[in-house]
């Protein structure tokens, strides 16, 4: 059940209002970070992730800090595994959308880890099944109904969540972990046919997605060697970083790609 929106509300008159944001995973971690950082820049905010308890304590502690924001909250169980998620999911986008001014950024921030042992001929269906449907399927659902509306408007940036790890070349894509792995690659594709299909910026839309590499998060696990706030800081960077598809600026012109501290990783 999401958080009621009053029809006045800067996300029902978008008009004069401050940019408003979509940030998947927003609860905690990577995507609690961005949340943040974007409530500091001043954009309204719309969280969705899978509890409604840790939404609603994400939400006080951004209100908390940054008052003037207006933070909304919508539960939705990206895993997409389960039977008849598809259909609840795909609905709950659809409300989400019609309660929801045209995004000015969508970061799709939540993703799940494979299991260690994941390796490709060791992996169950059901754990194929879930890691591919969290990672990677529920983000087509999320960009095929939030993203038309961004690249109709000509404005706004779509910044996915990817990993290193899902690169076809480079150092550590040598297995392991198969179902992750596999997954992200599907994402980096994904984001670079997005990318060709609206026009790799000269419509107005960005789309790029980035490598937090090992922050300390849920996932990445206590010892990492990266804080989260740091793991989020390129996506927040590619959110407001200048961009000029004529410019003699390669990373002023560049869009499509897959990103590390504000540099073009090789796919």
């Amino acid at each position: 059940m999401s958080t009621p929106v009053p029809a006045d509300s800067p996300e029902m008159s978008p008009a004069n209002q401050p940019p408003l944001a979509i940030v998947t995973g927003g609860s905690r971690g990577l995507g609690y970070e961005v949340a943040r950082g974007l409530a500091a820049k001043g954009y309204h905010l719309a969280l969705v992730a899978q509890s409604e308890n840790g939404l609603a304590e994400a939400r006080t502690k951004i209100l908390h800090d940054f008052p003037g924001i207006l933070v909304t909250t919508h539960p939705i169980d990206c895993d997409v595994s389960k039977p008849g998620q598809i259909e609840r999911v795909r609905q709950q986008l659809v409300e989400l959308k019609s309660k929801l001014a045209t995004p000015s950024a969508l970061v799709i921030a939540h993703g799940v880890m494979s299991e260690k042992m994941s390796k490709t001929m060791r992996t169950t269906d059901h754990e194929w099944r879930r890691v591919l449907a969290i990672n990677l399927d529920s983000v087509f659902m999320l960009v095929n109904e939030l993203v038309p509306a961004m690249a109709e408007a000509r404005q706004g940036r779509v910044v996915i969540f990817s990993a290193c790890l899902g690169r076809m070349s480079g150092p550590g894509n040598a297995g392991g972990l198969a179902p992750y792995r596999i997954s992200k690659a599907g994402v980096n594709a994904l984001v670079r046919n997005l990318a060709h299909e609206t026009g790799l910026g000269a419509r107005g839309l960005l789309v790029d997605a980035i490598c937090p590499n090992h922050s300390r998060t849920d996932m990445g696990g206590p010892d990492a060697l990266r804080s989260a706030e740091e793991g989020a800081e390129t996506a927040l960077w590619l959110l407001d970083r200048t961009f000029n598809s004529q410019s003699e600026n390669e990373i002023e012109k560049t869009t499509g790609v897959l990103w590390e501290d504000h540099q073009v990783v090789p796919w």
